[in-house]
């Protein structure tokens, strides 16, 4: 086997480390300089095993740091150490995590590859920022047959799912991935609303149509209950302002392949522009907190705690600190969970929703990586693929993680845990995301519960399963859309995104805050702006991609 045959030219890789500091975001990575080529090829068969009296062999696995506090350091924990000392010592292997900051993931990948020490495992979850890695010569190739003779119960579980569509770009394999249970219902995230300000103000349930919503809103203000009810958060670095809902139904897939991205929101895109006519009208009814621009998540979060806000969404789980902070802060009030879109005809928007990709974390292999290294590895997917190894990194010990449910016979966690061995955020899954998204227990109802929020006043179990019900209604109607992924780099993707970015942001918040009477004439002009800063050479190259065949398509109804 041979890993040296080169994917990218020595003056390219050269050209990569001498980028700009400041391209340090999906557009690139930098460093103060370098003549080092990384090295990609075939990976697979090493010579030598990893196991028995052999030579120790280091593996390196990302971890995601959240900057949550409360749970362990993300590298050096009790399960860190049973990682190693039930996986890396029968095996030979010095396992290490490396912290990636989950805000900035490009940003820290970028610079261990510029100092030449990446990880031996990289992962993601978004199809684009993996594309991108396997375009910069950051991922080994390697044949899925030795990938299927290493990890055979990994292979099998990605076999089963239909996954190996997945699995190759530019006619090349470069990932493994892994499961995303109920990826076309997904219910791990939730937006939470004050169910007592709607009663208040004359609604016993959560408005049906966009009229409806701004009259409570309008209301709410009114009885002093929020001054900005909407409240509103600064637009994240990569991904936003999916225009779902104002999508035209049926789904045009051209439009869906050329404009819906998890990297670029697409300025110019029709329903993009109904998206932020909205957001203007709600930032100039007062809806919107006028300093959202500088409101990050956290503090978001924070004012939704404190009672200054009528809506938050969030990931759930067992344990929901700011969950519990809210009912401290307002200890009479009530939350409910915002229902799944339904057609709103008079304000012109669907039922579409965001449904999430059939596949979970998105895996490749470090080609700086050596031959026993990724072999290692490989190794590590199956060890932790194995059903008890997940079980006790997804649940921990019986006894102190989580108890047996005696009329369920079914696994809960002890949310209030503290032990030696407390997991990490959500429990543990930054561990076991390599495998699957999410934990698996018994039906659908059981599954919820599992991970719905523990130990506060009120339960939203029921809520959430009416919620993914309908979902799974709405699927069968063809509602059901998720990102489209492509077998070929987007070469001006790679290029454009990060200026791209940066500069949708600063045209969005003035469109969001411009007068209505000249929000049109705006829209155009930073349309064109934007289009002409890259944008244009992204869709056409997305199109083109689409119409060679080397694209996903709209989910089909099963």
């Amino acid at each position: 086997m041979n890993r040296r045959n080169k994917m990218m030219k020595n003056s390219n890789w050269r050209k990569i480390l001498l980028g700009s500091a400041a391209l340090l975001t999906l557009s690139g990575c930098s460093s103060s300089g370098g003549d080092d080529s990384m090295d990609s090829g075939t990976a697979g068969g090493g010579s030598s095993d990893s196991t028995g009296a052999g030579e120790q062999v280091t593996l390196k696995i990302p971890v995601y740091d959240r900057g949550v506090e409360g749970v362990p350091n993300v590298t050096d924990n009790y399960w860190t150490d049973y990682v190693q000392e039930n996986f890396g010592n029968p095996n030979n292997i010095t396992v290490e995590y490396v912290a990636i900051n989950r805000s900035d993931v490009m940003t820290d990948y970028a610079l261990l590859a510029s100092s030449q020490d990446l990880p031996t495992i990289l992962m993601e979850y978004d199809y684009p920022k993996l594309s991108q890695w396997a375009n910069e010569g950051y991922l080994a190739t390697f044949d899925m047959e030795e990938f299927k003779e290493a990890a055979p119960k990994y292979f099998e579980q990605m076999d089963a799912e239909g996954q190996m569509a997945f699995t190759e770009m530019n006619g090349e394999t470069h990932f493994v991935l892994g499961n995303r249970p109920n990826w076309s219902n997904g219910f791990n995230f939730q937006q939470f609303y004050r169910k007592d300000w709607l009663e208040e103000v004359g609604y016993d349930e959560y408005p049906k149509t966009y009229s409806e919503w701004v009259d409570a809103m309008t209301k709410i203000q009114d009885a002093g209950l929020a001054d900005h009810p909407a409240g509103g958060t600064m637009i994240p670095s990569q991904g936003a302002d999916l225009p779902w809902i104002f999508m035209d139904f049926p789904i045009n897939e051209e439009e869906w392949a050329s404009y819906i991205s998890a990297v670029i929101p697409a300025l110019g895109f029709d329903a993009n522009k109904a998206l932020l006519e909205r957001e203007n009208n709600h930032y100039n009814l007062g809806f919107t907190d006028p300093e959202y621009y500088l409101t990050d998540t956290a503090s978001a979060q924070a004012k939704f705690a404190n009672g200054e806000s009528f809506v938050f969404g969030s990931y759930i789980s067992n344990t929901m600190d700011w969950l519990i902070s809210f009912y401290e802060n307002n200890p009479e009030a009530e939350l409910g969970i915002v229902p799944a879109a339904e057609v709103d005809e008079e304000a012109g928007t669907s039922a579409v929703y965001m449904a999430d990709n059939p596949f979970g974390m998105i895996v490749g292999f470090s080609s700086l990586a050596t031959d026993d290294e990724i072999q290692a590895a490989w190794k590590y997917l199956d060890w932790i693929a194995d059903e008890d190894n997940l079980k006790i990194m997804q649940w921990g010990v019986e006894g102190e993680n989580y108890t047996i449910n005696e009329e369920t016979a079914l696994p809960e966690s002890v949310v209030d845990y503290e032990g030696d061995k407390k997991q990490g955020y959500n429990n543990n899954i930054d561990y076991w995301c390599i495998v699957t998204a999410s934990r698996v227990v018994g039906d659908l109802e059981d599954q919820i519960s599992a991970v719905s929020p523990k130990g506060l006043p009120q339960e939203f179990n029921e809520e959430i399963l009416a919620i993914t019900n309908r979902k799974s209604e709405l699927y069968k109607e063809a509602y059901a859309v998720n990102f489209p992924s492509f077998s070929v780099p987007i070469e001006a993707e790679v290029e454009y995104s990060g200026s791209l970015t940066e500069t949708y942001k600063e045209l969005r918040d003035k469109l969001v805050m411009a007068d209505p009477s000249e929000f049109e004439s705006l829209y155009e002009e930073y349309a064109q702006q934007f289009h002409d800063a890259g944008f244009r050479e992204i869709v056409e190259e997305r199109l083109q991609a689409y119409k060679d065949g080397n694209s996903t398509r709209l989910l089909e109804v099963e």
